[in-house]
């Protein structure tokens, strides 16, 4: 059989059905689970409730509030200057890939320790493991460059006792490596994850930076003009050489290395002009499967890209095994 590459035709126009964040936040709710929140709540220029986006504080501490009363966690926190993610497009890429295992699955999404998931990038925020693990029980190994992130991570877990078997932190020790050093010989993952650097340049992440602020502006009464980013990002987490294309290139490559250990490799493409040499690096390295999914939040529009060197067959096999009671 030869390579299947299946895209989307429609870009999506709202969150997973299953995303826990496709209404309006109740901000009465949250502050009363989170009450320090309540100090960063403030009507926006519709007379609603909401908090100051270009406020890194704001969104942290917001984030520290939907994390608690969305999906149990307490104690959540990240370092001064490291990504304060967005939630619902985070549990979106969650949701997303628990439907691609449950295509080899009978249409069924497999729930449980048995399924293992890397998280490349994880980040201190821990962010995708909390939200894999309360939705679908999953195993997550979150693996990261950066000791601080690690610890930051390791912090999060141990807040929340309940977690400390689900989620593994791993140092990635070697800048040149991706799953080597991560994936160890008799380990096999189902999907891997990874929301890559963005920028090619601390340059064109600073620049990143001025739009961002600039168009969040005017959006809510109260406006910070903290010169900083409202989601923060270390540079590991924000820009790369050869930006986001030169990560996902390499993580290509790398991939071909371990055809056999994971079921599905994926990474999210933020840049829709990426993808056609996505798509030629991917053809390279002969997977058997390649799969595009859009994903949009708002005006936001992005992409998830995934393939497998298992053909279907393969795949099916493999869900079986390893996911049947």
């Amino acid at each position: 059989m030869g390579l299947q590459i299946t895209k989307t035709l429609n870009i999506k126009k709202s969150l997973h059905p299953r995303n826990r964040h496709r209404g309006h936040y109740d901000f009465n709710q949250l502050v009363a689970d989170c009450p320090e929140l309540a100090g960063f709540v403030v009507p926006n220029r519709y007379g609603d409730l909401s908090i100051d986006f270009a406020d890194p504080t704001a969104v942290k501490v917001l984030n520290r509030a939907l994390l608690q009363h969305f999906y149990g966690v307490v104690g959540w926190d990240i370092p001064e200057g490291f990504l304060c993610p967005a939630i619902p497009g985070r549990a979106d890429y969650i949701h997303v890939v628990a439907d691609l295992l449950a295509e080899s699955n009978r249409g069924n999404i497999p729930h449980g320790h048995r399924v293992q998931v890397l998280d490349v990038g994880m980040g201190a925020n821990c962010v995708y493991p909390l939200i894999a693990q309360y939705e679908y029980d999953w195993h997550v190994v979150g693996s990261d460059i950066n000791p601080q992130a690690i610890e930051a991570a390791r912090k999060i877990v141990a807040a929340n006792p309940a977690l400390s078997t689900a989620i593994e932190c791993r140092l990635q020790t070697s800048s040149s490596n991706i799953f080597h050093g991560i994936i160890s010989s008799d380990e096999i993952f189902d999907i891997t994850l990874c929301n890559p650097p963005f920028h090619a340049s601390e340059a064109d992440a600073s620049a990143g930076t001025r739009r961002k602020l600039k168009n969040l502006s005017g959006g809510v009464a109260r406006q910070s003009r903290k010169p900083q980013l409202n989601f923060g990002g270390k540079n590991a987490e924000l820009w790369c050489k050869g930006g986001e294309l030169g990560f996902v290139r390499k993580m290509i490559k790398q991939s071909a290395e371990l055809p056999n250990c994971v079921l599905w490799y994926s990474t999210l493409i933020s840049k829709k002009e990426n993808l056609s040499a996505v798509y030629r690096a991917l053809k390279r390295v002969r997977p058997q499967t390649i799969r595009t999914i859009d994903m949009a939040q708002g005006q936001k529009v992005s992409r998830i890209v995934a393939w497998s060197f298992l053909n279907e067959s393969q795949r099916n096999e493999w869900a079986e095994k390893r996911w049947q009671e």
